[in-house]
Protein backbone atom coordinates (compact mmCIF):
# COMPACT_ATOMS: atom_id res chain seq x y z
CA UNK A 1 0.00 0.00 0.00
CA UNK A 2 2.54 2.71 0.93
CA UNK A 3 4.68 1.47 -2.30
CA UNK A 4 1.69 2.21 -4.23
CA UNK A 5 1.04 5.38 -2.50
CA UNK A 6 4.86 6.68 -3.38
CA UNK A 7 4.47 5.72 -6.98
CA UNK A 8 1.53 7.97 -7.12
CA UNK A 9 2.58 10.66 -4.82
CA UNK A 10 1.93 13.28 -7.83
CA UNK A 11 -1.96 12.55 -7.20
CA UNK A 12 -2.16 12.72 -3.97
CA UNK A 13 -0.83 15.99 -3.65
CA UNK A 14 -3.49 17.74 -5.45
CA UNK A 15 -6.04 15.48 -2.98
CA UNK A 16 -6.68 17.38 -0.53
CA UNK A 17 -7.79 20.16 -3.39
CA UNK A 18 -10.20 17.72 -5.25
CA UNK A 19 -12.00 17.08 -1.94
CA UNK A 20 -12.49 20.70 -1.29
CA UNK A 21 -14.15 21.03 -4.51
CA UNK A 22 -16.45 18.47 -4.38
CA UNK A 23 -17.61 20.10 -1.02
CA UNK A 24 -18.60 23.01 -3.04
CA UNK A 25 -19.88 21.98 -6.29
CA UNK A 26 -20.91 18.81 -6.16
CA UNK A 27 -22.83 18.75 -3.29
CA UNK A 28 -27.21 19.12 -4.04
CA UNK A 29 -29.21 20.06 -1.26
CA UNK A 30 -30.17 22.31 1.25
CA UNK A 31 -27.76 24.11 3.88
CA UNK A 32 -29.93 23.21 6.43
CA UNK A 33 -30.04 19.01 5.22
CA UNK A 34 -31.40 17.80 8.75
CA UNK A 35 -31.05 13.78 7.07
CA UNK A 36 -31.02 11.41 9.93
CA UNK A 37 -27.61 9.67 10.23
CA UNK A 38 -24.53 12.22 8.99
CA UNK A 39 -21.53 10.07 7.66
CA UNK A 40 -19.94 12.16 10.05
CA UNK A 41 -20.32 14.58 12.41
CA UNK A 42 -17.31 17.47 13.81
CA UNK A 43 -18.54 18.87 16.70
CA UNK A 44 -21.69 20.77 15.64
CA UNK A 45 -21.39 20.06 11.69
CA UNK A 46 -22.46 17.33 9.78
CA UNK A 47 -21.31 15.85 6.72
CA UNK A 48 -24.25 13.86 5.10
CA UNK A 49 -24.74 10.49 3.16
CA UNK A 50 -25.43 12.78 -0.10
CA UNK A 51 -22.80 15.20 0.10
CA UNK A 52 -20.10 12.44 0.81
CA UNK A 53 -21.37 9.90 -2.02
CA UNK A 54 -20.91 13.47 -4.11
CA UNK A 55 -17.41 13.99 -3.07
CA UNK A 56 -16.88 10.37 -3.94
CA UNK A 57 -18.18 10.31 -7.58
CA UNK A 58 -16.10 13.01 -8.22
CA UNK A 59 -12.74 12.05 -6.89
CA UNK A 60 -13.32 8.66 -8.31
CA UNK A 61 -13.81 10.29 -11.59
CA UNK A 62 -10.61 12.34 -11.46
CA UNK A 63 -8.54 8.81 -10.70
CA UNK A 64 -9.82 7.74 -14.16
CA UNK A 65 -9.68 10.53 -16.31
CA UNK A 66 -5.76 10.37 -14.47
CA UNK A 67 -5.21 6.62 -15.34
CA UNK A 68 -7.56 5.82 -17.60
CA UNK A 69 -8.03 2.21 -17.82
CA UNK A 70 -5.44 1.27 -14.90
CA UNK A 71 -8.03 2.86 -12.66
CA UNK A 72 -9.87 -0.26 -12.08
CA UNK A 73 -11.82 -2.33 -8.96
CA UNK A 74 -8.45 -3.47 -7.99
CA UNK A 75 -6.88 -0.23 -7.82
CA UNK A 76 -9.72 1.31 -5.52
CA UNK A 77 -9.63 -1.35 -3.29
CA UNK A 78 -5.89 -0.82 -2.72
CA UNK A 79 -6.19 2.72 -2.54
CA UNK A 80 -9.36 2.36 0.39
CA UNK A 81 -10.67 5.10 -1.92
CA UNK A 82 -13.84 5.22 0.48
CA UNK A 83 -12.39 5.66 3.46
CA UNK A 84 -9.64 7.84 2.10
CA UNK A 85 -11.99 10.06 0.65
CA UNK A 86 -14.62 10.22 4.01
CA UNK A 87 -11.32 11.30 6.17
CA UNK A 88 -10.50 14.23 3.56
CA UNK A 89 -13.46 15.21 4.37
CA UNK A 90 -13.52 15.28 7.74
CA UNK A 91 -10.04 16.97 7.87
CA UNK A 92 -11.33 20.02 5.76
CA UNK A 93 -14.70 20.53 7.61
CA UNK A 94 -12.50 20.57 10.89
CA UNK A 95 -9.42 22.47 9.42
CA UNK A 96 -12.92 24.93 8.57
CA UNK A 97 -14.26 24.12 12.64
CA UNK A 98 -11.13 25.20 14.18
CA UNK A 99 -10.43 28.41 12.04
CA UNK A 100 -14.11 29.76 12.97
CA UNK A 101 -13.44 28.94 16.27
CA UNK A 102 -9.94 31.19 16.19
CA UNK A 103 -11.23 33.87 14.83
CA UNK A 104 -10.39 33.47 11.74
CA UNK A 105 -12.74 35.31 8.74
CA UNK A 106 -13.12 36.10 5.23
CA UNK A 107 -13.81 39.14 3.62
CA UNK A 108 -16.39 40.16 1.30
CA UNK A 109 -13.54 41.61 -0.85
CA UNK A 110 -11.59 38.25 -0.71
CA UNK A 111 -15.12 36.11 -1.33
CA UNK A 112 -16.00 38.79 -4.43
CA UNK A 113 -12.07 37.52 -5.76
CA UNK A 114 -12.13 33.85 -5.59
CA UNK A 115 -15.76 33.29 -7.07
CA UNK A 116 -14.64 35.70 -9.95
CA UNK A 117 -11.19 33.73 -10.25
CA UNK A 118 -12.93 30.28 -10.94
CA UNK A 119 -12.34 29.37 -14.47
CA UNK A 120 -15.90 27.51 -14.44
CA UNK A 121 -17.72 30.96 -14.03
CA UNK A 122 -15.53 33.03 -17.10
CA UNK A 123 -15.92 33.40 -20.29
CA UNK A 124 -12.88 34.51 -22.23
CA UNK A 125 -11.09 35.25 -19.03
CA UNK A 126 -13.80 37.47 -17.54
CA UNK A 127 -16.12 36.75 -15.11
CA UNK A 128 -19.52 36.26 -16.61
CA UNK A 129 -22.30 36.74 -13.57
CA UNK A 130 -24.68 35.18 -16.06
CA UNK A 131 -22.69 31.44 -15.88
CA UNK A 132 -22.49 32.04 -12.74
CA UNK A 133 -25.97 31.85 -11.89
CA UNK A 134 -26.43 29.70 -14.33
CA UNK A 135 -23.64 26.76 -12.90
CA UNK A 136 -25.12 27.42 -9.97
CA UNK A 137 -28.92 26.23 -11.23
CA UNK A 138 -28.00 23.40 -12.76
CA UNK A 139 -26.30 22.21 -9.31
CA UNK A 140 -29.88 23.23 -7.58
CA UNK A 141 -28.07 25.72 -5.69
CA UNK A 142 -28.72 29.39 -4.69
CA UNK A 143 -25.71 32.29 -4.67
CA UNK A 144 -26.40 32.92 -0.95
CA UNK A 145 -25.43 28.59 -0.10
CA UNK A 146 -22.64 28.87 -2.57
CA UNK A 147 -21.21 31.44 -1.42
CA UNK A 148 -21.49 30.13 2.76
CA UNK A 149 -19.47 26.77 1.36
CA UNK A 150 -17.19 28.92 -0.63
CA UNK A 151 -15.94 30.75 2.80
CA UNK A 152 -15.96 27.94 4.57
CA UNK A 153 -13.69 26.83 2.46
CA UNK A 154 -11.44 29.45 1.90
CA UNK A 155 -11.56 29.94 6.09
CA UNK A 156 -9.89 26.49 6.34
CA UNK A 157 -7.94 27.47 3.36
CA UNK A 158 -6.52 30.65 5.63
CA UNK A 159 -5.78 27.72 8.85
CA UNK A 160 -3.49 25.56 6.54
CA UNK A 161 -1.32 28.18 4.60
CA UNK A 162 -0.85 30.02 8.13
CA UNK A 163 -0.13 25.95 9.61
CA UNK A 164 2.31 25.57 6.20
CA UNK A 165 3.67 29.27 6.91
CA UNK A 166 5.54 28.02 9.78
CA UNK A 167 7.66 25.15 8.34
CA UNK A 168 10.86 26.14 7.80
CA UNK A 169 13.02 23.66 6.57
CA UNK A 170 16.94 23.59 7.42
CA UNK A 171 19.75 23.47 5.28
CA UNK A 172 20.89 20.43 6.80
CA UNK A 173 17.45 18.37 5.73
CA UNK A 174 18.06 18.95 1.80
CA UNK A 175 20.44 16.37 0.55
CA UNK A 176 24.09 17.44 -0.53
CA UNK A 177 23.94 16.17 -4.08
CA UNK A 178 24.68 18.00 -7.29
CA UNK A 179 22.89 18.44 -10.33
CA UNK A 180 21.43 21.28 -12.31
CA UNK A 181 20.11 24.25 -10.68
CA UNK A 182 16.01 23.24 -11.70
CA UNK A 183 16.94 19.51 -10.31
CA UNK A 184 18.40 20.61 -7.55
CA UNK A 185 15.17 23.21 -7.41
CA UNK A 186 12.93 20.38 -7.64
CA UNK A 187 14.77 18.21 -5.39
CA UNK A 188 14.24 20.88 -2.12
CA UNK A 189 10.25 22.09 -3.57
CA UNK A 190 9.41 18.15 -2.94
CA UNK A 191 10.78 18.61 0.62
CA UNK A 192 9.12 21.28 1.51
CA UNK A 193 6.22 20.30 0.14
CA UNK A 194 6.17 17.15 2.14
CA UNK A 195 7.24 18.75 5.20
CA UNK A 196 4.28 21.25 5.12
CA UNK A 197 2.34 18.34 4.04
CA UNK A 198 3.05 16.56 7.08
CA UNK A 199 2.79 19.67 9.06
CA UNK A 200 -0.36 20.15 8.31
CA UNK A 201 -1.17 16.55 8.93
CA UNK A 202 0.07 16.88 12.47
CA UNK A 203 -2.02 19.95 13.28
CA UNK A 204 -5.28 18.03 12.26
CA UNK A 205 -4.18 14.83 14.71
CA UNK A 206 -4.36 17.58 17.50
CA UNK A 207 -7.87 19.15 16.62
CA UNK A 208 -9.22 15.63 16.29
CA UNK A 209 -8.49 15.22 20.09
CA UNK A 210 -10.22 18.83 21.12
CA UNK A 211 -12.99 18.05 18.97
CA UNK A 212 -15.88 15.69 19.14
CA UNK A 213 -16.07 13.58 16.32
CA UNK A 214 -18.26 10.77 15.05
CA UNK A 215 -18.06 9.02 12.01
CA UNK A 216 -20.40 5.84 10.82
CA UNK A 217 -18.28 4.45 7.42
CA UNK A 218 -21.18 1.58 8.01
CA UNK A 219 -23.24 4.19 5.67
CA UNK A 220 -20.95 4.34 3.10
CA UNK A 221 -20.11 0.56 3.08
Amino acid sequence: MLNFMRKHAKFFYIFFFLIIISFIFFYVGPVNDHSPKPVAEIGNERITVKEYWRAYDNVRNTYREIYKDKFDSEMEKKLKLKEMVLMQMVDSRILYVAARDMGLHVTDDELREAIAGEPAFQRDGKFNERIYLRTLQLNRMTPKYFETRTKEELLARKLRQLIEASVVIPDEDIPRIKGNADFLKNIRDTIIRRKKSMAVEAYIEGLKKKYKIIMRAELIA
